[in-house]
């Protein structure tokens, strides 16, 4: 007959406090530095580009978010780490493709955009000089208004 083993609970007590953050948080580090130390010159200056673009239509300044996301504003947001702030719009300079944050990827005017890709939450786009800047520049605007309403 086989043995079953003894499974012993543990109160979460204090462990619940001590789950993990999340490892996307806005950090001190400097974003022209980042975008400077990208690899690949095109993909470096679509940081920029996009850097630029995101400033004037947010109003805001650029802060790194982890390691290789770049953000503008922060709303909290809760889930199963608690509460935490996530930017509402931003970038990643990523060597696939640009990944670009905070827009609605079933919102209807990327029609508009030209060549890109959709995820649950991204939009990418693997060369910024094949999309319409005009069309990117909207997309951006609207989903820092939806995120401020």
């Amino acid at each position: 007959m086989a043995r079953l083993s003894t499974f012993r609970a543990e109160p979460l007590g204090d462990k619940i406090g001590s789950m993990a953050a999340p490892q996307t948080r806005p950090t001190d580090a400097d974003v022209t530095e980042f975008l400077d130390a990208v690899e690949s010159p095109r993909r470096r200056e679509e940081g920029h580009v996009l850097r630029a673009m995101m400033e004037r239509v947010t109003g805001q300044p650029a802060v790194m978010w982890g390691p290789t996301m770049v953000g503008f504003g922060a709303t909290p947001l809760t889930n199963t780490l608690g509460t935490n702030d996530w930017f509402d719009v931003g970038f990643s300079p990523r060597k696939a493709a640009m990944t670009l944050y905070g827009i609605d990827p079933k919102n209807p005017k990327l029609a508009d955009l030209g060549p890109h890709t959709t995820s649950v939450a991204c939009v990418y786009v693997k060369r910024l000089d094949a999309v319409d800047l005009e069309v990117l520049e909207r997309l951006v605007a609207e989903a820092w208004a939806a995120a401020r309403a």
